[in-house]
């Protein structure tokens, strides 16, 4: 058995601190902020709770079977909720849209608001699916480092095919869905992998087909739920978690990983390290290797976000759990982006999660968080663009600015504070262009011994994919200490 050290204690690093320690490794996890869990975060104020990193959870089955491997599940851990309607969504010319659990419901919902395409969503959500079969046991089924990798576990050339890598999500939605707002329904999905439709690959079209058949969950008192039950889970079974521990650098001899050193220069020896720290800082700052840091900042950095979290009095009509108000020009919210600048009109994210769950906010209040995107590294005026996302949002008719009893606010700058993350890059690196799968940071570290888990290493950001790379790393492990 091996002494393993992880270097972060993110969602990604607890799941493998869980599937090492099952198998018998001595396994101590360094955080360098004060709660584990990563980006999977709570803020706390007043009252009023706000999940301020991952706001839903799909695929629950996921962690299920990282919770088994400490002798629990989720439904002993968790009271989960699966919220229908899913999401709903707001345009300024009056059309809104509720995506339910149901599938026969939201294609009833999309009939209505525009006619003839509950057949094309139909249509849509069975190409997401046949993706989803197809990526489920090729891409997330193991590492990247190249294409043969992909090719290897597929079963015939139909494969590739059937992935749709060669066009855009944007061609993909414009080629099933006349009306301009669903099509931006559609584009929006990039975005759960900080990325641009005009550029990420029609793969994604996938995400709404595993939101429409596994659910949007919801766990009773927050998605910090979720992390507590991974912390409990990792200590039950005997990893060690030194919270407030700063790693300044990860040790190594010959090629391989050593250890690691804090920032108050004590050492810890190892045999194996895992960085479930954003690629760019691990080649950047813990590893001197300069080839390796060039090809993490050639695959480019996803987006960044700015973020509201407003405890607002009383309560708002046709709201739900998860909602969003889009821009009234997409492609130009997403020219701005991709320039580097921040959106004039941003498509505005909203999870009121108190709507579901009344512990949230005090009685007759809500719990907002607003969420929009900008570019990573974006130079915010902090208030002016708070005014402007509430003034956008109050065109929409929902106007909270008379409602606010306090607003505390998130920039690129924060992000990039408390997690590490260069730029505040929110999943890490972007799934733009059609070699992207490709060009995100590898698994396997460039030290023996070294591996990468969590959103800016395959397979990406998000609850699920993070704790897919822990499964991947792991099995790796295995394989390389048989």
């Amino acid at each position: 058995m091996k002494h393993v050290v992880i270097v972060g204690g993110g969602v990604g690093g607890l799941a493998a601190a869980i599937r090492l320690r099952a198998v018998g490794h001595t396994v101590t996890i360094f955080e360098r902020n004060d709660v584990a869990g990563g980006k999977l975060a709570t803020f706390e104020r007043d009252g009023f709770t706000f999940d301020i990193g991952p706001s839903l959870l799909t695929l629950p089955h996921v962690f299920d079977e990282v919770l088994a491997l400490a002798g629990t599940n989720l439904e002993a851990e968790l009271d989960l909720v699966r919220l229908d309607p899913q999401f709903r969504y707001h345009w300024r010319n009056g059309g809104q849209l509720r995506v339910h659990d149901d599938a026969d419901a939201t294609a009833a919902a999309f009939d209505t608001f525009s006619p003839g395409s509950g057949d094309a969503w139909r249509g849509f959500n069975e190409h997401g699916r046949k993706i989803w079969e197809v990526s489920e046991r090729t891409f997330f089924a193991g590492p990247m480092d190249n294409p043969i990798a992909l090719l290897k576990r597929m079963r015939s050339p139909k494969d590739l095919a059937t992935i749709d890598a060669l066009r855009t999500l944007n061609d993909a939605s414009r080629a099933t869905f006349d009306s301009p707002e669903l099509q931006q329904w559609a584009n929006r999905y990039a975005t759960y992998s900080g990325s641009s439709p005009r550029q990420a690959p029609a793969t994604l079209a996938c995400i709404p087909h595993i939101e429409a058949e596994y659910g949007c969950w919801y766990p009773m008192g927050g998605l910090g739920a979720l992390r507590d039950a991974l912390v409990r889970a990792a200590i039950d079974q005997g990893v060690t978690i030194e919270t407030g521990s700063d790693v300044a650098q990860i040790t190594t001899q010959d090629q391989a990983v050593t250890g690691v050193k804090l920032i108050d220069g004590s050492t810890t020896a190892a045999d194996i390290v895992i960085a479930n720290v954003d690629a760019e800082h691990l080649y950047g700052d813990l590893i001197d290797d300069e080839r390796a840091l060039k090809q993490v900042r050639k695959a480019g950095r996803s987006t960044s976000g700015f973020a509201l979290c407003i405890g607002a009095s009383g309560t708002t009509e046709n709201l739900g759990h998860h909602n969003v108000w889009f821009s009234d020009d997409y492609a130009q919210e997403f020219r701005e982006l991709d320039a580097g600048q921040l959106a004039n009109d941003p498509t505005i994210y909203g999870c009121v999660s108190s709507v579901t769950d009344p512990s949230q906010a005090p009685a007759g209040s809500e719990n907002w968080f607003l969420l929009v995107n900008t570019p990573p590294g974006a130079d915010i005026d902090a208030p002016a663009y708070r005014d402007l996302v509430l003034e956008r949002l109050a065109a929409h008719g929902v106007d909270l600015r008379d409602r606010t009893q306090f607003c505390a606010r998130l920039t690129p700058a924060d992000i990039e504070a408390f997690y590490r993350s260069p730029g505040g890059a929110i999943y890490g690196t972007a799934s733009n262009g059609k070699q992207a799968a490709f060009a995100r940071p590898a698994n396997r570290g460039t030290k023996d011994g070294l591996y990468l888990v969590g959103g800016s290493s395959h397979p990406g950001g998000g609850l699920p994919l993070v704790a897919t790379s822990a499964k991947i790393v792991c099995e790796m492990i295995a394989q390389d200490n048989e």
